[in-house]
């Protein structure tokens, strides 16, 4: 099926930190990283209950963190709102 067509394409948080990494987009990330950034980022693509996990359009979750920059182990709570380094 090609990108353009269909519906939207649900992942798990879990499944979603698996794909990421395998399709190059991000080097590494884990689900409990993705649930963190679903919570705290309001850019974070929309949300989906489905029982007891969390799923996101991997077609919406692609681009949200093809262009994130990634800050590992950069703290962010000891800078004010607003400065970037």
């Amino acid at each position: 099926m090609a990108e353009d067509e269909g519906g939207p394409e649900m992942l798990s948080f879990r499944e979603l930190a698996r794909r990421l990494v395998a399709d190059g987009v991000v080097e590494k990330i884990t689900h409990q990283r993705i649930s963190q950034l679903s919570k705290a980022d309001e850019a974070f693509p929309p949300v989906v209950r489905i029982g007891r996990s969390s799923a996101v359009d991997y077609r919406a979750a692609r681009p949200y963190f093809a262009g994130r920059k990634s800050r590992q182990g950069q703290r962010t709570d000891l800078k004010p709102p607003g400065t970037e380094a």
